[in-house]
C-alpha cells in the first residue's frame, strides 16, 4: 500500500483521530478518502495533517459504541422472551469487554420495514459499526438473510451469532410468522378474484341493462 494513504486505524494510531470524525469530516466535504478497488476507505496523510494544521479538531462528543447487539420477537407476549435475549447479549458482550447499544424491537421476522433493522443497517452503512451480536440469525430476518449478511460485510462490519441451535420459542414463533404470510398472501389472492368478481357482475349488470 502507497505509504501516503493510511487506513482509519493508523490514523487513529498516529493521530488520535477516530473514525466517526473521518466521516464527519467526509460528510462535510473537507476530507475526500480515496476507495480502494475493494471499496475500503484510504486517507491522504497530507490531507489529514493539513486539517490538523488548521486546527480541525476532533468531535467534544464521545464516540458511539461500535457494539450493537439487535434482538427481536414477534409479538407483544413474548416480552419475556425478549428480556432474556436482551440479558445473554448483553452478557456476552461485558464478557468480551465491548462497549456496546443495544436495538430491540417486537416486529414479525418477515416484515421488510422494522425500524430497528432500518437503523442497524443505516449504522452500518455510515460506518459507524465494527459488529453486530444476535442471538439467533434469524432475528435479524426470516427470508433474505443472505442479503444482509453480505450488506453488512461490504461495509465491514461482522456478523457475530450467539447460538446455532434455535429455542422453543423461536420455534414457536416461526410458526406464528408462518401464518402470517399465508394470511397475507391468502389476503392478497381473494382481494384479487373479488375484484375480479365484481368486474364482472358490473359487465354483466351492464349487458342486462342495455
Amino acid at each position: 500500500m502507497d505509504p501516503l494513504l493510511l487506513t482509519a486505524h493508523q490514523i487513529q494510531e498516529r493521530y488520535g483521530l477516530h473514525r466517526n470524525t473521518l466521516y464527519k469530516w467526509e460528510k462535510q466535504g473537507i476530507l475526500h478518502p480515496v476507495r480502494t478497488p475493494g471499496g475500503r476507505r484510504r486517507y491522504r496523510k497530507e490531507e489529514i495533517e493539513r486539517l490538523l494544521s488548521l486546527g480541525v479538531g476532533a468531535p467534544s462528543e464521545k464516540p458511539r459504541p461500535r457494539t450493537l447487539l439487535y434482538a427481536r420477537v414477534s409479538t407483544k407476549k413474548q416480552e419475556a422472551f425478549l428480556r432474556n435475549q436482551i440479558a445473554r447479549l448483553e452478557a456476552f458482550a461485558r464478557e468480551r469487554g465491548w462497549e456496546y447499544e443495544v436495538i430491540a424491537e417486537v416486529a414479525s421476522g418477515v416484515n421488510e420495514n422494522r425500524r430497528g433493522l432500518v437503523k442497524l443497517l443505516n449504522r452500518a452503512k455510515n460506518g459507524e459499526l465494527e459488529r453486530v451480536v444476535v442471538e439467533y440469525e434469524d432475528r435479524l430476518a426470516r427470508f433474505g438473510l443472505g442479503y444482509v449478511r453480505r450488506f453488512l460485510e461490504a461495509f465491514g462490519v461482522e456478523l457475530v451469532v450467539l447460538n446455532g441451535k434455535e429455542s422453543q420459542e423461536v420455534h414457536e414463533e416461526l410458526a406464528e410468522d408462518l401464518v402470517a404470510v399465508v394470511s397475507s398472501f391468502a389476503a392478497r389472492i381473494y382481494g384479487k378474484r373479488g375484484s375480479r368478481s365484481g368486474r364482472t357482475r358490473d359487465a354483466q349488470a351492464g349487458k342486462a341493462e342495455s
